[in-house]
């Protein structure tokens, strides 16, 4: 995690994530970016460290942009150049999916969507389902405030820190349920988390909390 200040780059958010990963040795398959770093300095960037990414495109221009890799029937690739006043210009490919709503949300017809991707090792045909799992990013947050600690308080750091506790408190309860409470099931993994949701853990932790400083139990009106 990292507490983002106005004056720092996409670029440098991105450099300080990876060296964060960089003692573990792991090995990055596919990073997957959010739409506010597609721009020139973070591609540039990842493909000079090369690394696979993949990352949606913002649709921009009303004719040429982005938006003029919107047509036709069918999914394609292509290649695109981005070009910044300030920061130059970058090439790299694209990958536009086309999907079809078919009454979903009460929707129809087609649907488009512009991924930026350097050496992802993926068909055509499954970038979109493959970054919708990122996703699930978006259920940690909200899972997140659940367990955030609320406060009126304006110090950032203190903030940062209850953000980041109750990270660390999803991240211990997946380790337990993943652990102690799924079983292998012939080629998969059966997680039984309904029998120790993170509600139930919360409700443990308070208790804790309750047993080591105790509870109000009265108020007492001051004299006079």
């Amino acid at each position: 995690m990292k507490a983002v200040r106005q004056q720092d780059t996409k670029v440098a958010i991105v450099t300080y994530l990876l060296a964060l990963i960089e003692p573990l040795t792991l090995k990055i398959e596919r990073l997957l970016l959010d739409r506010e770093f597609f721009c020139v300095p973070v591609i540039r960037w990842l493909q000079a460290l090369n690394i696979p990414f993949e990352m949606p495109a913002i649709i921009r221009g009303k004719h040429g942009g982005t938006r003029q890799l919107i047509r036709g029937r069918r999914s394609y690739k292509t290649s695109y150049t981005l070009n910044s006043d300030k920061y130059g210009s970058v090439t790299f490919q694209v990958w536009i999916v086309c999907t079809y709503k078919n009454g979903k949300r009460r929707a129809h017809g087609r649907e488009f969507f512009i991924y930026a991707v350097y050496k992802v090792q993926m068909s055509l045909h499954l970038i979109h389902d493959n970054y919708r799992l990122r996703f699930g990013i978006e259920s940690s947050y909200r899972m997140k405030n659940q367990c955030r600690i609320k406060t009126n308080i304006k110090n950032p750091t203190i903030r940062f820190l209850f953000v980041v506790l109750s990270f660390l408190i999803i991240n211990i309860w997946i380790y337990l349920v993943w652990h102690y409470l799924s079983r292998l099931k012939r080629s998969s993994r059966q997680v039984l988390s309904h029998l120790f949701t993170l509600k139930q853990m919360l409700e443990f932790l308070r208790q804790a909390v309750d047993r080591e400083y105790g509870v109000a139990c009265e108020v007492c009106l001051p004299s006079g």
